[in-house]
């Protein structure tokens, strides 16, 4: 009966979002129960795909949402993407393992793919929520990053030791693991390395809001303290990423840190080909010495980095072929043959492939890349933004390279999942916008009619 508090988050958000609006719903109850709260647990219901917290909270905002008209929604051809991403998956789920598995599988990929990205682009940018979902989501990763100093100092988690009294068996696979003596960690997100993407994404927010000036000069509460609003956040942020202690979002943070550099240079033209010949310069002898460094295999690694990195790479020759006997539409979740002392599949996209895949793979890459392409398109061809690096297609796009490079050291799974399609609905959102703002104002150009004939807040 405990477990039954997985539904107060989609009761409440219905009852907010029908007496006060969809987008109260989604800023006051959805993104803090996502983002606070574990994935992990779940309530067993028979017959019926098992909800967790967030996936409660997306069906009483959805409810809120479609009662309303889908208030800012207009079709796009991304949306085909992402629907035929969640689509793919669950098709090829049915082909392994039956309807039953495919069920359940299309009720995650519903309420953790298309229903964030629907959410995000019909509310963040035509319902002029972009501060406020920028800063919502910054606000609640500070406050993981202050809690995780708990675990970070004595190697347990404050969520597990609430919430295992309600789910016994909920969160007994997600462990602290420890790293140069210090525990790593994964706050409500299971994993540290999940923790680690969360964190390096709210940094880059935060930094964008930092240098666009959206932060009061002090704390409401703490006027007091010497750092500004903005400078106390981005220090807690950072302290966030550090605490987790993981390699490929550290990875991603310095190449998304390159992205954004070009958008902030006032001469982005040098900028690109500076990254490119340092990149030439320093890729070219650091790609042989990462090949020979994984190629002495585990047995032979001197450290337990150099075995983590070898073992990623025997994935590779490993399981390649093991792919490539169900291309297109894969092993389904958990039924690829497993090669002995290989158990663990360190990279999501080789994971999608033997899961789901060519099929899968190809509309997740599709997803990714077009809208990285599309922002450093749209980023490149603005004037540079004042006051600098408060170019919103910069941020984006460096949102996603670390995503990028972040899933290929680990799967991509609970909280990340939702937040690339909310960063993604977010992004369609303003470049649709963005796109049709340009035709109203071209020369001789019939300004388009308005989305909504009134103005919508929260309230």
């Amino acid at each position: 009966m405990l477990a039954y508090i997985v539904l107060i988050p989609g009761l409440l958000a219905a009852w907010v979002g029908f007496r006060r609006s969809p987008q109260a719903a989604f800023l006051l109850v959805y993104l803090p129960t996502l983002l606070l709260l574990p994935e992990y647990y779940r309530l067993d219901l028979p017959g019926v795909p098992s909800p967790t917290f967030s996936q409660s909270a997306a069906l009483g905002t959805a409810a809120a949402f479609f009662a309303r008209r889908a208030p800012g929604y207009r079709f796009t051809p991304t949306d085909l993407l992402v629907v035929g991403f969640a689509l793919s998956t669950s098709l090829s789920e049915y082909f392994a393992g039956g309807y039953k598995d495919a069920q359940n599988l299309a009720w995650n990929m519903a309420t953790w793919a298309v229903l964030p990205y629907v959410f995000a682009k019909s509310m963040v940018e035509p319902l002029g929520l972009r501060i406020r979902f920028a800063k919502t989501l910054v606000l609640l990763l500070a406050a993981v990053a202050v809690i995780s100093v708990y675990e970070f100092r004595f190697g347990t988690t404050p969520w597990r030791m609430i919430l295992d009294n309600f789910f016994p068996w909920g969160g007994r696979s997600w462990i602290t693991t420890f790293r140069w003596g210090f525990a790593r960690t994964a706050g409500p997100y299971g994993h540290a390395i999940l923790a680690g993407i969360l964190m390096v994404v709210a940094f880059r927010m935060q930094r964008w809001l930092e240098w666009s000036g959206a932060w009061a000069a002090k704390p409401r509460m703490a006027p007091w303290l010497p750092l500004s609003q903005a400078r106390l956040l981005t220090l807690v942020l950072l302290a966030g990423v550090i605490m987790t202690m993981v390699r490929g979002p550290w990875i991603g943070a310095i190449l998304a840190a390159l992205v954004v550099l070009i958008g902030r240079s006032p001469q982005r033209g040098l900028a690109i080909a500076g990254i490119v010949a340092g990149g030439l310069l320093i890729g070219i002898p650091g790609v042989l010495w990462f090949y020979d460094y994984v190629s002495v295999g585990r047995a032979g690694a001197l450290t337990v980095a150099q075995e983590s990195a070898a073992y990623r790479w025997e994935l590779l020759t490993e399981y390649s072929g093991i792919a490539g006997e169900k291309l297109w539409f894969g092993w389904g979740l958990t039924a690829w043959p497993k090669v002995p002392g290989m158990p663990s599949i360190d990279n999501y996209y080789l994971l999608l492939l033997l899961m789901h895949g060519l099929l899968g793979l190809t509309f997740f890459l599709a997803i990714v890349g077009t809208m990285l392409f599309r922002l450093l398109k749209r980023g490149l061809n603005e004037p540079l933004s004042h006051p600098a690096g408060s170019s919103l297609p910069f941020t984006l796009a460096s949102i996603y390279v670390v995503f990028i490079v972040s899933v290929a050291t680990v799967y991509l799974g609970l909280q990340p999942v939702p937040l690339l399609f909310l960063i993604t609905g977010w992004a369609e959102g303003y470049l649709n916008s963005a796109r049709r703002m340009a035709m109203a104002t071209a020369p001789g150009a019939t300004a388009l009619p308005a989305a909504h004939g009134f103005r919508r807040v929260l309230a």
